[in-house]
């Protein structure tokens, strides 16, 4: 199904101000939170095993940093010490010595590195990782690679470096150029380094560049952000992640030093996204789901249009058909039928390497009833759009009946003129597109568990 950008329905501020809650993400579902440690290993081999993909997406997690960005909420480990990623490249080897065997079926079609800094690494690290996963793994002659890239203390010929690897995508951290921003989150960077950096890379031969942005930030205004919009459409980049701040001090001791007064109301955290959406679409870019923009011709544009965009723990993305494997602390797996996710805390992940030769602490095999409200948020993260006879054909079941429960859940949606219930599908209206997650959550049947939803973002 086409859908047709109507960039002016998606800012009707009551509408948004009315379901402003908090709510899941959904790069999966069931959520990460659902996962447990009963969930063992002998179960992941046998999800590989049942699993009927044979196209594999590999994620590996590099965690160190050279320093904390003061609103960060990942998985990472600060250090200026390069020596320390030695040790951790290291116990890596051992776990993908331990993985690779159960994928001797699989050919791998993408591979990202995510962090904390991949471009931490030294050259000679980041070689000597990539040659072990070719050497371990079966990987595609159209092998996509990408890598997430911050822009400080690094040089100009990483683009070289990367691109003589293989690696043909990369994603840079940006956020935002204004100085006094910058200071407030402690990460400073050169604008025009970034400008010559991406630059360089088009012109070694990388296919994509992603920046990444974020609204919500302190001291940010409409004034300022407008010049960091302005120099993203200067770079010419092929895709944006647009993203909301969350503050969370509660959860990430880091964001404590984010004083609640330099941080933009509601009111003025809407402005500062409804520019962002308008200059970007303005810009020529198409929005993707709730949070990426992309060029018309990017094969995430064209996933849209065609009704085929998939979402996992990589955001949105077009490898709908691949298993996921991931490598290092904290990395997540997607795998047939099943989740699994390594221990979060590296002196851990070490001691579970040595003692077991994976680092695997939860998971959880999904139930057929999981499986069924899964495709249907997914459907409609991606598409905006549900077919309900597909639903049926694929699962065997009747969906008016099987979601008795939930369908009365959309009537308020319904009311407000954001979604179309009918006896064939169920069609989002693209003023509700920014509010696609908690559409979504009326088909989360763990959400009634989760009565504290201050361990999700809002929605702006």
């Amino acid at each position: 199904m086409v859908i047709k950008m109507q960039v002016s329905q998606f800012f009707d501020s009551e509408l948004l101000k009315k379901y402003n809650t908090s709510g899941p993400r959904y790069t999966s579902y069931p959520t990460a939170l659902e996962f447990h440690d009963q969930f063992g290993h002998k179960d992941l081999i046998k999800a590989v095993e049942n699993s009927p993909n044979r196209e594999l997406s590999l994620y590996v997690h590099i965690p160190f940093c050279h320093s904390l960005c003061y609103y960060c909420g990942c998985n990472k480990v600060i250090t200026r010490h390069r020596d320390k990623a030695d040790t951790y490249l290291e116990y890596l080897a051992h776990e993908i010595a331990s993985r690779a065997p159960l994928f001797t079926e699989y050919k791998v079609k993408q591979l990202h590195w995510g962090g904390g800094t991949p471009s931490f690494l030294t050259h000679e690290q980041t070689t000597q990782l990539v040659s072990l996963l070719k050497e371990k793994f079966n990987f595609s002659d159209e092998l996509e690679m990408s890598i997430e890239v911050d822009p400080r203390e690094i040089e100009l010929g990483l683009a070289d470096h990367l691109y003589s690897l293989g690696f043909n995508r990369l994603s840079i951290g940006v956020q935002d150029i204004d100085s006094k921003v910058q200071q407030a989150i402690n990460r400073v960077q050169s604008t025009e380094f970034i400008g010559d950096f991406i630059a360089r890379a088009k012109e070694v031969g990388f296919q994509s560049i992603n920046v990444d942005l974020i609204y919500g930030l302190p001291h940010q205004n409409t004034d300022s952000f407008s010049k960091t919009l302005d120099k993203v459409h200067e770079w010419d980049v092929d895709r944006i992640s647009l993203f909301s701040y969350a503050h969370l001090p509660s959860r990430f001791a880091a964001q404590r030093k984010l004083r609640d007064e330099w941080l933009p109301d509601a009111s003025e955290k809407f402005a500062l996204m409804k520019l962002a959406i308008e200059s970007l679409c303005g810009f020529g870019y198409d929005f993707i789901g709730m949070d990426h923009f992309a060029k018309p011709d990017d094969e995430l544009s064209i996933a849209q249009r065609e009704g085929t965009l998939h979402r996992n723990f990589q955001g949105y993305t077009t490898k709908g058909s691949c298993d996921l494997l991931g490598l290092g602390v904290s990395s997540i797996s997607a795998i047939g039928n099943c989740y699994s996710q390594n221990i979060k805390e590296l002196k851990s992940y070490y001691q579970a390497i040595d003692d077991h030769l994976h680092a695997q602490e939860k998971g959880l095999s999904l139930s057929n009833d999981d499986l069924i409200r899964g495709e249907v948020i997914r459907e409609l993260m991606c598409n905006l759009h549900l077919d309900k006879q597909k639903i049926n054909d694929k699962f065997g079941i009747d969906f008016d009946s099987y979601f008795a429960d939930d369908l009365p859940l959309l009537d308020t949606f319904i009311q407000d003129g954001l979604l179309e219930n009918t006896k064939v599908h169920i069609h989002v209206e693209q003023k509700a597109r920014l509010l696609i997650r908690i559409i979504c959550m009326s088909f989360d049947a763990y959400m009634k568990q989760h009565v504290n939803q201050q361990r999700f973002s809002r929605v702006i």
